[in-house]
């Protein structure tokens, strides 16, 4: 499997806030990065920063929160930037405003809406969620799912540290009929205390009685924690066509220095050499 892990290194995704300067510079020049966006500032540092991102010659995916956006009005002046700036690919979310902007109050809505338009992107991303999600019900996330999943071309997941759950949750997918590949989302090599604080936040469910039994507290784990081990565990569902798991998305939180070092360090490891040279 080292082989298959090997070049999923190489078409792994980045996803980056639109503020904090990234050093999106020591990507490769094509990779995928995607850009979130901000509740409290609207999504014009999402635009902004996805078309700097373009033209550095990087595959550049905003994240078209429904909660940011006021009408129809100021959906047709996004996506119309958007196509100026040759961008073809969006990743469509609820977005974590408390109050909607407009009348769009979910990623459903905003798909819809961009379908009545005749503007749907060529490609459209839609987040999962393999465990429970802190503020939508279980079966109303289910149905989204399904509905959604017949414009998405990909579902990226919610972090998640316990692979035994992300392999039932991609197999349920399966199940319920949605045959779009998955993208696994993983914190990339992050700073422990700021880690700590975003699984805390997202709740975490199954994976903090994973993380616990695994490791003790969590707070331990955390502070050595990359991603490789989930690679290692989730590898074999790259090779298996039965699997939907195609490849990683990793949350790099703007560390992308220490996110591109373990990467790299990895890939040299996979390649069948003991350490990369300094």
């Amino acid at each position: 499997m080292n082989s298959e892990l090997r070049r999923s290194l190489d078409r792994m995704r980045y996803e980056v806030l639109p503020v904090g300067g990234a050093r999106v510079e020591l990507l490769q020049p094509g990779s995928t990065v995607t850009v979130t966006a901000s509740p409290a500032r609207g999504l014009g540092p999402t635009l902004d920063t996805t078309e700097r991102l373009v033209a550095m010659g990087l595959h550049a995916v905003p994240h078209l929160a429904a909660r940011s956006i006021r009408d129809r009005a100021h959906l047709t002046a996004i996506l119309d930037r958007l196509d100026a700036a040759g961008v073809d690919e969006a990743f469509v979310i609820a977005g974590d405003a408390a109050k909607p902007l407009g009348e769009f109050t979910d990623s459903l809505a905003l798909l819809r809406a961009m379908e009545q338009l005749e503007r749907l992107p060529a490609r459209i991303g839609i987040a999962g969620y393999p465990e429970r999600h802190a503020f939508i019900p279980d079966d109303w996330a289910v149905r989204a799912m399904t509905e959604k999943a017949r414009y998405a071309d990909y579902v990226v997941s919610q972090i998640t540290f316990d692979p035994r759950t992300i392999i039932k949750w991609a197999d349920d997918l399966r199940i319920r009929g949605v045959e779009v590949p998955l993208y696994v989302g993983v914190p990339g090599v992050v700073d422990a205390h700021r880690l700590l604080r975003i699984a805390l936040k997202i709740g975490l469910g199954e994976s903090t009685r994973f993380l616990r039994k695994q490791y003790g507290a969590v707070s331990k784990m955390l502070a050595r924690y990359t991603p490789e081990e989930l690679f290692d565990e989730l590898s074999p569902q790259l090779a298996d066509p039965d699997s939907p798991i195609a490849g990683w998305h990793l949350f790099t939180f703007n560390e992308i220095s220490k996110t591109v070092q373990w990467r790299d360090d990895l890939a040299y490891r996979l390649s069948g050499y003991a350490d990369r040279p300094a």
